[in-house]
């Protein structure tokens, strides 16, 4: 597979580079010398370019190259995606998230130690007793909360709660995701085969041309049907220039969410070999059990609930600030004795020591007044969010659903579309080698053709695209195809 075609032959440059005998402008710029040298150089450059092409093929990496059906492009989606990576990273946070809220119900071990040294000048004896300078002391002391107004249980919770949001919002990513991945794919499709289309409109303007000037030079037209053809020669090309333009972007596109990081020898066209069309089986669609679906499946409402819960156990946690906090301690320390004479740091004192301690906060400044204001007001607009989305998931069944019944009914509207139109002008033809019909009407119907061609296949494309959109807004799993 070539990464682009050069066309340039020793009779195109003869056409292009000869004037008069003598080379062009554009020759000039090109070799500033003779019209020969201009051939040469053209073929110079021409066989250099193929080289380079031809090379820059060898290099091409096997995974870029391979046949890629759906399947294997959800696949490598989900392994290359940058989209599903960092949201595969934020899943990796969130559960980093939910250790730390999980901590305040667990008991903390704490260690410690000092050794410190004082200029013996620095220290005051006490009486005729002579005070180390030298000092050192060690702990060891574990610390567990035993009541804090619910603080506790509600940081349990918030910390499942939290892990079941993030991998809804993961899910949720990978969805949307693959779902772009699925439609990139059908626009890769549907551009080559609209190449293809316009490729066959610009053959068959070609031929007509070719006629249109046999018989004129046979005397049996005007040169005007020659000009006609030769107009709607040259207005079909841009239409084909416009297919190879969208060709390449949609596989630019699908390239860019496949995660492929290409090489810098590719230019215009990426080598993916597609290996699947449109799948344009019936596809049973039932409004009602798919809004029930939707609503019991779509993961943005487990998001939706998630906070819910969450926000609930916010206010229980905010209200904790009313409670006083009940904490148990136990430790062992050691200690250098002070006591003996001369100083011995391998001398020491140790021990155990337990407890237990209560703080309450009487007066906070309305510290605790405020995060229970915010923590209630976060829970309403919680719920209020619940309910708005599930709304908005309704709304995206319906739409989709209509956009899916309209694509059905094109599909179906544009099933024998294109034999009539080729019968059409099969008998435009007809009739205008026999005198009876127009010139015109054969240029009608290869318009005619060419228009229910792409049509034909815009339907195709919409269909499925259409499929894949309302299988998302029900929730559907968009898993790799086996």
């Amino acid at each position: 597979m070539n990464l682009f075609h050069l066309k340039i032959s020793p009779q195109s440059a003869e056409y292009h580079l000869r004037e008069g005998g003598q080379c062009s402008n554009f020759a000039n710029r090109v070799a500033g010398c003779s019209y020969r040298m201009c051939k040469l150089t053209i073929f110079s450059i021409s066989l250099t370019l193929w080289f380079t092409v031809s090379a820059a093929e060898a290099r091409l990496p096997e995974w870029l190259t391979r046949p890629l059906s759906m399947g294997d492009a959800l696949n490598t989606a989900l392994a290359q995606n940058a989209t599903i990576l960092k949201a595969n990273s934020d899943l990796a946070a969130a559960h980093g998230m939910a250790v730390q809220t999980r901590a305040v119900a667990l008991p903390q071990l704490q260690a410690s130690g000092q050794y410190k040294d004082t200029d013996p000048n620095a220290v005051e004896p006490l009486g005729t007793m002579a005070q180390p300078h030298q000092n050192w002391n060690a702990g060891l002391q574990i610390l567990q909360n035993v009541y804090t107004g619910g603080k506790m249980v509600a940081a349990i919770r918030s910390a499942t709660a939290m892990q079941q949001q993030a991998l809804a919002v993961y899910r949720t990513v990978v969805a949307d995701t693959l779902l772009q991945v699925r439609l990139a794919y059908y626009d890769v499709l549907l551009a080559a085969q609209q190449i293809s289309v316009r490729e066959a409109s610009v053959k068959l303007l070609q031929q007509e041309l070719a006629d249109q000037q046999h018989r004129f030079k046979a005397g049996a037209v005007p040169h005007f049907n020659v000009l006609r053809a030769e107009v709607t020669l040259a207005n079909e090309r841009p239409f084909l220039i416009q297919a190879r333009n969208n060709y390449r972007i949609a596989k630019n596109n699908l390239a860019n969410l496949l995660g492929y990081n290409l090489p810098h020898e590719i230019w215009e066209d990426i080598p993916l070999n597609l290996t699947e069309s449109f799948n344009l089986a019936p596809f049973a669609v039932n409004l009602p059990d798919a809004i029930q679906q939707a609503l019991a499946q779509r993961t943005e409402l487990t998001v939706a609930r998630k906070n819910v819960d969450l926000q609930k156990l916010n206010v229980v946690s905010a209200k904790a600030g009313y409670q006083p906090t009940v904490q148990v301690f136990a430790g062992y320390d050691w200690f250098n004795t002070k006591a003996t004479q001369p100083v011995e740091l391998d001398h020491d004192i140790h021990g155990w020591n337990a407890g237990a301690q209560l703080i309450w906060n009487i007066f906070d400044g309305a510290l605790t007044v405020g995060k229970v204001t915010q923590a209630k007001a976060l829970y309403r607009k919680s719920q209020t969010e619940l309910v708005d989305q599930s709304r908005q998931i309704e709304l995206a069944v319906r739409t989709a659903y209509s956009s899916f019944i309209q694509a059905q009914e094109t599909l179906v509207s544009q099933a024998k579309v294109q034999e009539q139109a080729d019968e059409v002008l099969r008998e435009a033809q007809v009739q205008a080698a026999a005198g009876t019909g127009t010139q015109l009407d054969v240029l009608n119907a290869e318009t005619s053709l060419t228009q229910a061609r792409m049509t034909q296949f815009q339907a195709q494309h919409d269909y499925v695209a259409a499929r894949a959109r309302f299988e998302r807004a029900i929730g559907t799993d968009l898993a790799p195809l086996k």
